[in-house]
């Protein structure tokens, strides 16, 4: 059996496939994930994160951009069930963040419940305890 080899992107790629500021780098994104490309948990929470912190997005923004990615025709989101899972969390909380919601869901889908958090409004959410 032959294992399928699909690239990795950075969050730099993926800010520019989302962003599109950088002309010449968005095309360039464009062209390296046509043919399919792969974005571990860790991307796609930075690329959040670049896209709050630099780019001042809401978190309504936040929440379609990911939208976007998750039926993205050339993107495969490590564990797309736990990012669809976390954004659904997002969406009922969004003041947690995204990463918060994030993290929560890959312990949940790892068994390992629950989410000990200093965070009182995480720790709101199934699934999580208060310290």
């Amino acid at each position: 059996m032959c294992a399928i080899v699909m690239l990795a992107i950075d969050t730099n790629v993926l800010v520019r496939l989302l962003v599109r500021d950088e002309p010449e780098q968005a095309l360039a994104a464009d062209q390296a994930v046509a043919k399919g490309a792969w974005v571990s948990h860790l991307v796609l929470t930075e690329a959040v994160w670049v896209l709050d912190a630099v780019y001042a997005r809401t978190s309504s923004q936040l929440m379609a951009a990911l939208d976007v990615l998750l039926v993205h025709d050339s993107l495969v989101l490590q564990d797309a069930d736990t990012v669809s899972a976390a954004l659904g969390q997002f969406r009922a909380k969004p003041a947690l963040g995204f990463s918060d919601c994030l993290v929560l869901e890959i312990a949940r889908k790892a068994g390992h419940l629950p989410l000990a958090t200093f965070d009182k409004t995480l720790a709101k959410l199934a699934g999580a305890q208060q310290l």
